[in-house]
């Protein structure tokens, strides 16, 4: 089968940052899928792991990165039970395995959701990653709640991006809280009030417009861009006996300790955990990429694609890296193969 890696972290515009090689197509274990893939998406975790991954060494065989994809189960195997051979699915797949840039991918049926009907494999492969973390870090990790948190005010640090996006949905049209994200230029303020926020704020003078929107302090805090780069304002903002959660790590200690006054909560979101540990609730990927199915068939959530690339090849995908890489992307981008 044809894929795509690296064998050495190389700057997007090096010749060699991707390149093109044939492998054998993969044998699924008991639990695995074989999926023939159809499109693919493009996130910020593929070019900090291209970056990162084979820094200062060649590898003897290419690094296969990609954690996005939609297509067609072509085999199972022996204990699988949710899905068959023909079934149309979609998934983020697992940091700890061969990821999606090649023809076929195996993957565990646990972390695996059908693929919503209303849209095409492109679409359908914006989605999941960045809704399984947008899910996670309100239901799971901050525990938010129609009933209990109806009305109450969230703030969401970088709107524009492929989380932000699906997070303003989530949190306006199923948790119904009052959403504030954060954007500076036209086109991406545009875009998060496209996707439901309430109102938009800008990142550069964060407290200030945030206040002058009316609010003295908010109830949540979500970070989408720099854990650290926004600490001090974050502590400023939430409300006593609010909830921060981040994405994005940090190289240096958060000073949790700040938070003490206001018996503030801080929590870490990551997508992979449950893959990586092999939780015991590991099959809930699955059952909530079935409920992200359902709410986009049903027309509540809409896709978050802005740039679709036609062809599997090394130069799409490192014209999406550039993409990304700019800092400028707005939604998701996606490679139709």
């Amino acid at each position: 089968m044809k894929a795509i890696g690296f064998k050495t972290s190389l700057p997007i515009e090096n010749q060699e940052s991707f390149i093109e090689f044939e492998t054998s197509k993969p044998i699924p274990g008991e639990r695995d899928l074989l999926v023939k893939i159809d499109a693919i998406s493009v996130n910020p975790v593929d070019f900090k792991i291209r970056q990162s991954g084979a820094k200062d060494t060649v590898l003897e065989t290419p690094k296969i990165i990609g954690w996005d994809a939609a297509g067609i189960v072509q085999a199972v195997g022996e204990k699988v039970t949710l899905f068959e051979v023909g079934d149309l699915v979609y998934y983020a797949g697992d940091i700890t395995k061969p990821g999606s840039n090649a023809e076929y991918q195996i993957i565990d049926e646990r972390i695996v959701g059908r693929k919503p009907t209303s849209l095409n494999s492109q679409e359908a492969a914006t989605i999941p990653l960045t809704a399984l973390t947008a899910w996670e870090i309100l239901f799971d990790r901050i525990r938010i709640s129609a009933e209990k948190d109806k009305g109450k005010s969230i703030l969401i640090i970088g709107g524009a991006g492929g989380v932000g996006s699906i997070a303003i949905q989530l949190a306006k049209k199923i948790a119904g809280l009052t959403v504030i994200a954060t954007a500076s230029r036209p086109e991406t303020i545009d875009w998060c009030k496209k996707q439901g926020a309430d109102y938009v704020v800008d990142h550069k003078d964060l407290v200030s417009s945030v206040r002058e929107a009316g609010f003295e302090n908010v109830d949540f805090i979500l970070d989408f861009v720099d854990t650290n780069g926004y600490w001090d304002i974050m502590v400023e903002l939430i409300k006593p006996q609010g909830h921060i959660a981040s994405i994005t790590g940090s190289s240096d200690p958060v000073v949790l300790n700040k938070l003490k006054s206001k018996s503030a909560s801080f929590s870490w979101e990551f997508m992979y955990t449950r893959s990586m540990y092999q939780t015991e609730d590991m099959i809930e990927q699955h059952h909530i990429l079935n409920k992200i199915a359902d709410l986009l068939d049903e027309g509540v959530l809409k896709t978050t694609l802005n740039v679709t690339l036609k062809g599997f090849t090394a130069e799409n995908l490192k014209k999406a890296h550039e993409l990304l890489e700019s800092g400028k992307m707005i939604g998701k981008i996606a490679i139709k193969f």
